[in-house]
């Protein structure tokens, strides 16, 4: 078993030794646990259900344990804490993921945008980046009984970019969405959740910061571990975009990728210790070649491998698509999306007998559309 490496007294250690927050350690008593071996013998999704917690907090509550544990034990000491690939299957089927609410780009992804991941999503300006980053601003809120995370996000703007009245626009489409599941539902206990899911509520769970150069953005970056610290709840940080404060005033490029690859290191590790999604923005640049010129991510190929999941958004005549470019589990392939007033979306297909109807007087000619 996995806690059979601890010192045995540590395995008979009460409960109420470890820092656990009251409410949850109640529970695990509520519920016949005394002692960390018992605890430690279940796996999250069990002790979710045992005590009637969500899994990410079963998953939390483990960690404490094992960490506690592994911290007082004879066996502490510098060296990192080795996990086995089933246990790393297990807290990744229990993490969950952030959708997107465009159906098509979540089966890309494999559910969603990871969490413990650095996601980077690239496009030319006026493609539907800030979109994106925006619509999981708010969904990354969605209350556990939706499917959600109940989570809060970070949103960290280099740009300029963030419209509050778009977040508006979204986080209101996405408290009608949820109501229409309620009713829908009356005999799931919704009604609660819908009571916190509110405009006002959304909005005060995302927390933003305004970058105006590197220097503040690398400040704010090196701030965040404390403020997680602080706000257990995040499960999200957007940074929108990475390329704008490093592509001016650079005479020295090698400081630049130096500073860039710290960044990238730094982002990696508040992924994995807050169990939240990162996501960044990246603009596009002209690579000029030989016989012909190619639109390609900014900040050259070292860049391109601080990110784990990489996903490029551009134009396709009229049609925007995005393109899974780089995934350590899922294929590349390319789906189409929308924008629409209320938030990112799929591209919603006109029915079958429409397209067939010649005489449809809101259907172009086939000439005009040629």
């Amino acid at each position: 078993p996995s806690h059979a490496r601890e010192p045995p007294f540590m395995e008979q250690r009460e409960l109420g030794s470890f820092p656990l927050p009251p409410s949850l350690r109640a529970k695990l008593v509520a519920a016949g646990f005394q002692t960390a071996q018992e605890v430690l013998g279940v796996r999250p999704c069990e002790l979710s259900k045992e005590i009637g917690v969500s899994k990410q907090e079963a998953l939390e509550i483990l960690q404490v344990i094992k960490g506690d544990c592994h911290d007082n034990g004879e066996s502490s000491g510098n060296t990192a804490r080795e996990y086995t690939a089933l246990e790393l299957l297990e807290e990744e089927q229990v993490q969950g993921f952030i959708v997107t609410f465009c159906s098509a780009l979540d089966d890309v992804l494999g559910g969603g945008v990871h969490l413990t991941k650095v996601t980077e999503i690239c496009g030319a300006p006026g493609v539907g980046k800030t979109q994106l980053c925006m619509q999981l601003a708010v969904n990354v809120q969605f209350p556990e009984c939706f499917g959600g995370l109940a989570g809060e996000a970070v949103f960290i703007d280099t740009e300029g970019s963030f419209m509050v009245d778009r977040v508006v626009d979204m986080a209101s489409a996405c408290v009608q969405h949820c109501q229409l599941i309620a009713e829908m539902h009356p005999e799931e206990d919704h009604q609660a959740a819908l009571e916190t899911f509110t405009l006002d509520n959304i909005l005060s769970h995302i927390y933003y910061f305004r970058c105006h150069d590197y220097v503040e953005l690398l400040a704010q970056v090196y701030l965040l571990p404390a403020f997680l610290s602080e706000h257990s709840k995040v499960r999200l940080v957007v940074i929108d975009g990475i390329a704008f404060p490093f592509r001016h005033d650079f005479e020295d490029l090698s400081l630049r990728t130096r500073l860039l690859n710290g960044l990238a290191q730094q982002l990696i590790t508040i992924a994995n210790d807050h169990t939240l999604a990162v996501v960044l923005t990246n603009q596009m640049t002209t690579r000029i070649g030989q016989s012909h010129s190619s639109l390609v991510p900014a900040l050259g190929e070292s860049w391109g491998h601080a990110a784990t999941i990489r996903i490029i958004l551009h134009w396709d005549n009229k049609q925007r698509l995005a393109t899974l470019y780089k995934s350590p589990s899922q294929k590349e392939s390319a789906v189409p999306y929308c924008v629409t007033p209320q938030g990112f979306r799929d591209v919603q297909l006109p029915p079958p007998d429409l397209e067939e109807n010649k005489t449809n007087p809101r259907k172009r000619p086939r000439v005009e559309e040629q």
